[in-house]
């Protein structure tokens, strides 16, 4: 695809916003051409038809998407606080009985971007390319990730007129001797990283995966946007997650295979790993230890 003109990358740079955003106007640019390269990949277009799609695109969203990907605190403030109804409510529509809702919650992690790779941050934002609303976009993000749970689940289902004690046994595989173990070492890993959390950390994940809190109720216990609650509580999980794989590697001395392998037991069923025990069981060590001190 040719040189995008500079008049038009300009104009359209003013139409979006994006210096509200802190969004450079080369990396504005750079976003647009992608954009553009998606539609036109068979052939270069000619001036006119790039700048009618251009001209198309949703560039407030596109420039919102920009700097959240990059992690532009007031861009993602903006963004739960504008499009969290919208992606309640689509979560509502797939799954009346708020099944759904989980997904929805789910989505903030991946769309804020906290892994890298080669330097750079791996937002879901980066696959928004402006030709369809931020909304509908994210509509379509939430049932593809709905369609995907179903599968998962159908694909584990028994198929029909074939779930006889007799077929179900032989179906079982036999149980992994080394997962007792595998799972025994994740929870005291995982012990071991829940009590080097800081108070506001542990906090944070009691109210939201023990006592089962929204966002919004989390942050008001804390003092915090639910923004800035979604986004430490992903991190949270990073950092949790990477203590528990260094634990794992250096001190009980599994490899990589086992520390797999053990991760993919704890999520088809966890059986003694309970955060919540855990975090009540770190707080109450805690405390017993201020009162020796005392």
């Amino acid at each position: 695809m040719g040189v995008l003109d500079e008049a038009l990358a300009a104009r359209l740079y003013r139409r979006a916003g994006a210096g509200r955003w802190g969004v450079a106007p080369d990396v504005f640019t750079d976003a647009l051409v992608t954009s553009a390269s998606r539609v036109f990949a068979e052939r270069d277009p000619t001036s006119r038809e790039l700048a009618r799609l251009l001209e198309s695109l949703h560039v407030e969203d596109l420039a919102l998407a920009i700097a959240c990907a990059a992690g532009h605190d007031a861009a993602w403030e903006h963004f739960v606080r504008e499009y969290r109804s919208v992606l309640y409510r689509s979560a509502d529509a797939i799954d009346p009985s708020g099944g759904a809702r989980e997904l929805a919650d789910s989505l903030y992690a991946d769309l804020y971007g906290l892994s890298e790779r080669d330097g750079q941050r791996r937002s879901l934002f980066r696959y928004y390319h402006g030709r369809s609303s931020l909304a509908t976009w994210l509509r379509a993000v939430l049932a593809q990730r709905h369609v995907d749970r179903i599968r998962t689940e159908r694909r584990v289902e028994p198929l029909p007129d074939e779930n006889t004690e007799q077929t179900v046994a032989a179906a079982t595989p036999p149980s992994d001797p080394d997962r007792p173990r595998l799972l025994a070492a994740i929870k005291d890993a995982l012990e071991a990283a829940v009590s080097r959390l800081g108070a506001r950390d542990r906090l944070r994940l009691s109210c939201y995966y023990a006592q089962e809190l929204t966002l919004a109720q989390v942050g008001r216990l804390t003092g915090e946007h639910e923004a800035t609650v979604s986004r430490q509580l992903a991190r949270t999980r990073r950092t949790l997650r990477d203590d528990v794989e260094r634990q794992l590697r250096d001190e009980a001395k599994l490899s990589d295979a086992e520390i797999s392998q053990g991760f993919g037991y704890a999520m088809e069923d966890a059986g003694p790993i309970d955060l919540g025990e855990i975090l009540n069981s770190s707080a109450e060590r805690k405390k017993s230890a201020a009162h020796r001190s005392i």
